[in-house]
């Protein structure tokens, strides 16, 4: 098979993962290469996403990196083999890559954290919002290619909107709620969307006031991925230099320790409902 042009997010995390196997187990990449009666160039290859990897030839190498985690060497296999072309694949060559990684990871993920301050988080937005959200950020786009951009966000909500959701939680900051994206009606619509998914019991939805005060957790806007184990969860992140993958394991407990600290200044679901509420009567 040869070398791939282009590597998903999900190769390159598998890659890591086995690398991360392979370091563990103390062996060098052409010890690795021995086992496999390949060279080192190919395991490199496989560990950069580059190349595939078929199931008898992971699992033999979980096997010598003495891996007994079951769990993990299962999710890699399907990573590996298991997983055919979303309906994000209509979409590659239109749309940056960085938005298909992210809908293939939430699709396969187990569960899903989302913590934003200044816009109502991408899977509880209206196709109004994310339509004029899009065009303020890129004005020299045609009303064609926004459209693209839109149909591709709504397609993301059936993760919480599918007859089997994953549990999904959100923290928004009041002022995410308050900033007027589109008119009274679209936010008065953006509002009462957003209480309508928080009756299901899958989604919690969680606001943090302007009255809380100490409170210096803006910067932490994310996404939290769950993993089929979690080894394999993920935090996704927009940076000035583009969107990032985040798979450390330190960097996981870090952001998880992080939302949970925002999520403790956060009213109460049913006070956050309230809250919202009262925000949809001002308009």
């Amino acid at each position: 098979m040869p070398p791939r042009r282009t590597r998903t997010a999900r190769q390159e995390r598998l890659g890591i993962e086995l690398r991360k196997m392979r370091e563990a187990a103390g062996l060098k990449a052409t010890e690795a290469a021995s086992l496999l009666g390949v060279n080192s160039v190919q395991i490199s290859q496989i560990e950069s996403g580059i190349a595939g990897v078929s199931e008898e030839r992971l699992r033999r190498l979980a096997a010598h990196y003495a891996c007994a985690d079951e769990g993990l060497i299962a999710a890699l296999v399907t990573m590996a083999t298991g997983r055919a072309h979303g309906w994000w694949e209509e979409y590659r060559g239109s749309l940056p890559h960085p938005f298909l990684d992210l809908s293939e990871l939430e699709h396969h993920a187990s569960f899903r954290w989302d913590v934003d301050f200044l816009h109502v988080p991408g899977l509880l937005q209206t196709a109004d919002y994310a339509r004029a959200l899009f065009s303020y950020v890129n004005p020299q786009f045609s009303d064609e290619e926004i459209q693209r951009w839109v149909d591709h966000r709504m397609k993301r909500r059936t993760i919480v909107e599918r007859a089997e959701p994953i549990p999904y939680e959100a923290v928004i900051h009041e002022a995410a709620l308050r900033i007027k994206v589109v008119d009274d009606g679209g936010t008065k619509a953006q509002l009462a969307h957003i209480l309508s998914l928080s009756e299901s019991d899958h989604v919690t939805v969680r606001v943090i006031p302007f009255t809380v005060t100490g409170f210096a957790g803006a910067g932490t806007a994310m996404v939290y991925a769950g993993g089929p184990v979690p080894q394999l969860d993920t935090v996704v992140r927009d940076t000035p230099h583009g969107t990032v993958f985040v798979d450390a394991e330190a960097q996981l407990s870090h952001f998880r320790t992080l939302f949970r600290r925002v999520e403790e200044v956060a009213f109460e679901p049913d006070r956050s409902r309230d809250f919202i509420h009262r925000l949809t009567k001002e308009l």
